[in-house]
Order: C-alpha cells, then structure tokens, then sequence
C-alpha cells in the first residue's frame, strides 16, 4: 500500500498574498504615453508642478470685485469702472468704483472682495451698481496656488491613473506622462470538457461538456488592470500540449495564467508539467470559495494557476492575481477596501475558512444575500455588487455590521 501523504495546514489568504507580493518585482522598463491616453496606466516618475494653481488670485463667482472699504453698507452705490472676462488681465481698481468680473477672471490689484452678482444690482444699463450686501475679506475670492503650489508633488510614482489624475496632470501642463510598462499575460484553460461559445449549439453539447466562461471574466479583469494578454485558448488534458503551451507562454510574457488543472488528480497536467520547466508551489488556501491556488515559475514568467469552478477563480483572482499585477506595475497600495455594511439577512452556518459571501445593497441600505453560494454559480457574482468578507468561524445575524467589499474595488 501506499504511504499516507501528510496535508498541508491550509494557507491563510492574507499569508499567501504576502508572498505574491514578496515576489512581485516591479517590471523593468516604461513607456511614454499621451496624457490623453493614460487612463488606467501607472505612473512610473513623480508629477511634478513647474506652477502654481491657479496662477493668479481669481474670482469663484460672477459678480462685482470691490474694495470694501467703499461699501460701508448696504445699498451703496459704485461707479462700474472696468469689466473682467476670465482670460483676460484687468487693470487695478480705481478708488470708489467696482469691477464687473466673471467666474474665473483674474482679481484686479487693489480689490479684496467678490460680490455674487445675485447680491447686487446693475443700473444705468451697467454703469453703475448697487451693493446689496456688505462683504467679508477674501469673499469669493480663489488664492493663487490654493490647489496647487510650484514644485509641488502633484501625483507620486506609483499612482494608477483615473479621469481626476489626468485632469490634474493637465492642469500643470503635462502632455506627456512616463507610465510603467504594461504587463504581458498568457491565459488558457485546461480541461477536455471545456466548449467555446459559437463552436457548438447548446443543443449539441456532448455530455459533461461546458462552455468556458472563465475565459471571458479572467481576460476582461486583465484588460482592465493594463496587460497586454495573449489568449492560448483551451489547452487538451494531455502533459505534452501542457507543456508545449507553457514553454510557449513563457517565452514573452511576464505572467502566464491558468485556469482548471491546479488539483493533484490523474487528468491535472499542471503541476508536472510546470515542474518539469520550472518550480511550482501547490497552495490550499483557507477561503471559501477558492482554496486550490498554486504559484511557480517557468523560465522567466510567474505561474499562476486558478480553480476550475468560476466563483472560485473569479474571487482568486480579484484577491490575489489583481494586487500582484499592481505591486508588478509599482501600485503600493494593493488591498480592496471593506467598508462597514448592515446585513439583513442570516449566515448561522459559520466555517473554518475566511467566506465572501455573494450580496448586494438593496433599498433601505442594508445587505441582501444571493441564495446559492455555490462556487459554481457564477450568476450570485453578477448578481451581486460585492461580497461580504467573512472572517473563519463567524456566523451573521441580521442587524449585524459586516465587511463589505464592493466590486467595483475588485475588478479595476
């Protein structure tokens, strides 16, 4: 008889992504990228501000621009001496008079306060104004370099790139941002049962096959990360196109991902063959749904091979694969934020594993549980907004206060 194999403790999901990240080296190389083109990338070099914003004290409002010592109160009535387009540079304040001024206009020299125009009155067609209102110091007035200051940091290396970091970058001039380079991902799946969608009707489908959903999710949730993904397709439960397909993956790409194989059975090639060109560790980790991870290396590429089961794979992903093609790209800040949510239904069966619970928001605010948390219902995540992350052992009542992740912060 063969010999028992002693398991292994299972791994807990936050010591097992200390060691992706451990691993993750930052890529070599970057690109120079249009800042009109930079959504989504990571900036590699600081931001830096050659001035200020904005440039020159400016009025928040269209209005009047007045001294107050001319408005001692109410009422008072100004000559209008100038008027103030936003662009163009007016002439300091005469004595007694008033400026008319618009949003974004530049305060002239002398003034030191704004009246919104829907607290004064024009007369004489313009000429004149009466202040209905007496002004505070510095009242709708915008400072030079509020936002801004010269030499300042604006976004740090580091930084992945949103609309309002575009914005920001264009707004201290730069067209041109020096970005990391992007991930290059080689994605299969393995397993003989697997069909793609438009090869075969449903109504020809042989037995026991399905069609390959996890295909879709893992390339789309790569693209929106930034890598650049070659799709090899669905690779045949045999150790010698395995092999052929990970020699072929690991040639030019800095990550090759798998789906499907990663167990120890007689029809799982992944694990020999990935041994037999390179190293590999076999994780089980201590989540629900999840658990069967493993993480190599071939030639230069990082291994990582995801659950068959599409709940399974889709959460691996988002919780381990995403932060390591971010700390790849020089993200520092990896991890999902959990916010605090109300559940309104009941979990009474606690686990041994750390859960993420399929739910969504509903009207009155709280938490709504998909009914089937099976690893394999792949319609409780588009169901769902996020999960809640469960820690071991927990059971939840309603009322409750729980840790929602949206996935909104999983899949970008």
């Amino acid at each position: 008889m063969r010999p028992l194999t002693a398991f292994k403790p299972l791994k807990s999901l936050a010591d097992a992504l200390a060691e992706l990240l451990e691993r993750a080296t930052p890529l070599a190389g970057t690109d120079t990228v249009t800042t009109f083109d930079a959504d989504g990338r990571v900036l590699a070099q600081d931001a830096i501000s050659s001035l200020q914003v904005p440039p020159n004290d400016n009025s928040s409002m269209d209005g009047y621009a007045v001294r107050r010592a001319d408005v001692a109160a109410a009422g008072t009535v100004l000559p209008v001496s100038q008027r103030i387009a936003a662009g163009s540079a007016g002439a300091p304040l005469q004595p007694g008079t008033a400026a008319r001024i618009f949003t974004g206009a530049p305060i002239p020299e002398g003034a030191d306060a704004v009246l919104m125009q829907e607290d004064c009155e024009a007369l004489d067609d313009g000429s004149s104004v009466r202040i209905n209102a007496v002004p505070a110091a510095g009242q709708w007035i915008r400072r030079a370099g509020e936002d801004i200051t010269r030499g300042a940091v604006v976004l740090s290396a580091g930084t992945r790139l949103a609309p309002a970091e575009l914005g920001l970058a264009a707004s201290i001039g730069l067209h041109q941002l020096q970005v990391a380079r992007r991930p290059r991902v080689a994605l299969f799946s393995t397993g003989d049962e697997l069909v793609m969608p438009g090869d075969v009707p449903p109504e020809q489908m042989r037995p026991g096959a399905i069609y390959n959903s996890n295909r879709f999710f893992l390339r789309a949730m790569l693209l929106r990360l930034g890598c650049e993904v070659t799709d090899l397709g669905i690779v045949p439960d045999r150790r010698d196109a395995t092999v052929q397909a990970l020699q072929q993956a690991s040639e030019a790409h800095d990550l090759i991902l798998t789906s499907g194989g990663v167990s120890v059975g007689e029809e799982d090639h992944i694990k020999p063959a990935v041994e037999s060109l390179g190293t590999l560790d076999l994780w089980q980790i201590a989540m629900k749904p999840g658990k069967p991870f493993a993480y190599g290396r071939v030639g230069n590429a990082h291994f990582m091979g995801l659950p068959g089961n599409p709940v399974s794979s889709f959460l691996t992903f988002a919780l381990l694969v995403r932060p390591f093609l971010l700390r790849l790209q020089g993200v520092q800040a990896v991890a999902p934020r959990a916010l605090p949510a109300t559940a309104h239904f009941a979990w009474p069966r606690a686990d041994k594993r750390r859960e993420f619970l399929r739910v969504r928001h509903n009207a009155a605010g709280g938490l709504d549980l998909f009914s089937n948390q099976s690893s394999g219902v792949l319609t409780s995540a588009a169901w769902g907004d996020g999960v809640v992350d469960n820690p071991a052992g927990q059971t939840i009542a309603p009322g409750d206060t729980v840790q929602f992740i949206a996935f909104a912060e999983l899949l970008g």
